[in-house]
């Protein structure tokens, strides 16, 4: 799955959980709607983000051959 097959909302929540099993609070369920809306926000910016550079490292690359294909010659 890619990052841009996860919805923003699913991510936010993901990334809720692990912050809070690094520091206990609330539940998702117990996160103020306001506050979930922030974090969905964020995270779908985040979203954007990773496959814009994504495309850009692909980018960078469409030059060079993929292991085995090169020809080689003089």
């Amino acid at each position: 799955m890619s990052i841009e097959e996860v919805s923003a909302e699913r991510l936010a929540e993901l990334f809720h959980h692990y912050h809070q099993a690094l520091r206990p609070a609330e539940s998702w369920e117990q996160v103020p709607r306001q506050e979930k809306g922030r974090l969905i926000a964020a995270t779908d910016l985040a979203r954007v983000e990773l496959a814009s550079t994504a495309g850009e490292r692909e980018n960078s690359r469409r030059y060079f051959a993929k292991p085995g294909e090169a020809e080689w010659g003089c």
